[in-house]
């Protein structure tokens, strides 16, 4: 796979990494290499084994992992055989690593210029102390951060998401690595803050020649970053080739699903989620994995794994059938967009926020917004981190814990400020899903206990009532109801989300805030969330709030969109008019952040 010319700088062969002590195979036959100053996106639903590849490059693994097998090498020198004190002087000095969530990794009591010096003081014990504060600066200069002294004194807390991400990578790049390995650290952050970190990323890595890895989900920021892509499935890679390749001629099946889940911002195409999830370690087939959500399977590939194949070495597939996947045209569905140009009867608005102001502690962070949701129709609420998105939806569910003053009318009655305040029927027409599917449902709880809790606040049904509708709710939503004996933690992320939009419809609701339910989600559930959002709005007639920072998911879901930034709606309109004619200077610069695919690459 191109391992023979002369500017490879990292070189990936054979690596097998198993659960210890059950020896469960989590990756296995995993080689790759990367080039000098070149970066590699190394791509995957969750489960795929994307991390624990990217870990080992370190020679690292997590409890419960171990590396069984493999060759690391670096310019030639394997890091999987080096000593303890060896290990110490690649780390950070020939390889660096950004992990996923920086206000994690970085020490919360030490300030941030002690953790940029530590770094420096281990492997630059050369260099006179004048020399490494003069290295601290230009650290902070080249990832756009200020290197004074007020600056380096914060601790992690009192910078922001962005920040802190950058305050990471200044890390990763201090002592001029080799190889750096990003995995999927623009995941937590809103479309603005991840340009600006992609774009870091790239002009450095550009600069000073260093070769990158760079993990995650989302192919939409490969396409701006990386210049290959490996895509990995169930502990294996199944395909790797260049980026335009990819995006125009992918070659495997899972790689082509991948590119339909991707949301598109121009409405050109359709969003796709892939049937059924990814198989966990120990529950895999003994041929391809993707077998059982695979539309080209033939009894071959649950008995034995493809070798690779491919017309070129330097695009490379794992799929007994790949020449006539290859052939096969990519087929590509206009988004639907039925009523979004219409505007919204007075008549026929279901919430209606009027001049609403809302306090966080003392402080305003909301100036008398207006905005209406329309019955049967979707209202996205979009902007940047900090834009008071949330906060609105919160005020409209009756969760805001401070100070707000106008009024939110349910139907043209003006409701009470909190939930408590509000009648039962209120309540219930008004209902809300959480960011986080993983925290949102009680880990001590069946699905049952979870679904049954609402329903019994809000009717009074008998046993087999209650059931009923527990089991409607979930299939209405696409779930088994054989699930609802089991726990969350036996559920995937998508399936947890699916629970929680279960567990808000199953009261019969008229509204639905969605408060970044796809956040957290992979590329491929999330677009099965939308897809599924989209159809019950259509087959209930519920109406929805739907927030988030991704501008590409809204034409899916949304009719109407308002922008909001630093606590105001900035722009309000129909999704086509203000996608296509953003009038404010703020939308446009929100556009012009999120993650697209480029021209060359698009379906």
């Amino acid at each position: 796979m191109n391992a023979t010319t002369s500017d490879i700088v990292l070189s990936v062969r054979d690596l097998r990494i198993v659960l210890d002590p059950s020896g469960i195979e989590i990756d296995d036959d995993v080689s790759f290499a990367i080039h000098r100053g070149e970066v590699l996106g190394l791509v995957g639903e969750s489960a795929s084994g994307k991390t624990t590849a990217a870990t080992s490059l370190l020679a690292y693994q997590r409890r419960g992992a171990r590396i069984a097998g493999g060759h690391v090498d670096i310019e030639g020198a394997d890091v999987l055989s080096a000593s303890r004190m060896a290990l110490r002087r690649i780390r950070g000095g020939t390889i660096s690593y950004v992990p996923q969530d920086a206000s994690a990794a970085l020490n919360p009591a030490l300030r941030i210029g002690d953790q940029l010096m530590e770094i420096l003081n281990e492997h630059s014990r050369d260099s006179s102390r004048r020399e490494r504060e003069a290295r601290l600066k230009e650290m902070m200069a080249e990832v756009l951060l200020p290197g004074d002294r007020s600056f380096l004194r914060r601790y992690p807390h009192q910078l922001s998401g962005g920040q802190q991400q950058r305050v990471a990578i200044a890390m990763a790049l201090a002592n001029r690595p080799k190889v750096i390995v990003l995995d999927e650290p623009t995941t937590a952050l809103d479309v603005t803050t991840q340009a600006h970190v992609l774009e870091t990323v790239r002009d450095l890595t550009r600069s000073y020649g260093v070769s990158a890895l760079y993990v995650t989900h989302d192919l939409a920021v490969v396409a701006c970053l990386a210049d290959r892509i490996a895509v990995m499935y169930a502990g294996r890679l199944v395909e790797i080739g260049p980026k335009a390749e990819l995006f125009v001629g992918a070659y495997h099946p899972y790689t082509r699903q991948l590119l339909a889940a991707i949301p598109d911002i121009t409405g050109e195409r359709a969003l796709h989620g892939i049937p059924g999830y990814a198989p966990r370690p120990g529950q895999r087939v003994p041929g391809c994995a993707f077998t059982p959500r695979c539309s080209w399977r033939i009894a071959k590939c649950e008995t034995d794994f493809p070798p690779y194949a491919g017309l070129d070495p330097d695009h490379q597939v794992r799929c007994w059938r790949w020449e006539e996947v290859k052939d096969h045209p990519l087929s590509v569905h206009a988004v639907s967009r039925a009523g979004a140009g219409e505007a919204c009867p007075v008549e026929k608005k279901v919430v209606s926020a009027q001049s609403v102001v809302a306090f966080y502690q003392n402080k305003e962070v909301l100036h008398g917004v207006d905005a209406d949701l329309c019955e049967h129709r979707c209202l996205a609420l979009v902007g940047e981190s900090g834009s008071g998105k949330t906060t609105l939806a919160r005020c409209i569910a009756g969760l805001h814990q401070f100070r707000i003053d106008g009024t939110i009318e349910l139907n043209g009655k003006a409701l009470a400020r909190e939930s408590g305040g509000r009648t039962r029927d209120e309540r219930q027409a008004i209902q809300y899903i959480f960011q986080s599917p993983y925290s949102s449902l009680n880990p001590r709880k069946t699905i049952r206990q979870l679904l049954a809790q609402p329903i019994d606040i809000f009717f009074k049904l008998d046993r087999d009532e209650r059931e009923g509708r527990m089991v409607n709710a979930l299939d209405q939503v696409a779930l088994d109801a054989s699930l609802l004996s089991r726990y969350p933690e036996q559920l995937s992320g998508g399936e947890r989300q699916r629970v929680a939009i279960a567990r808000a419809l199953a009261v019969e609701p008229t509204v639905l805030i969605c408060d970044e339910v796809t956040s957290w989600l992979d590329v491929s559930v999330q677009a099965a969330i939308i897809e599924l959002l989209a159809k019950l709005q259509r087959d209930t007639g519920v109406s929805m709030l739907f927030v988030t920072h991704n501008l590409a998911l809204i034409r899916s879901v949304a009719q109407e969109v308002a922008v909001m930034s630093e606590g105001s709606i900035v722009e309000l309109g129909p999704v086509d008019a203000v996608l296509e004619d953003p009038q404010a200077e703020y939308t446009k610069r929100l556009l012009a952040d999120t993650p697209a695919l480029p021209p060359e690459c698009r379906l």
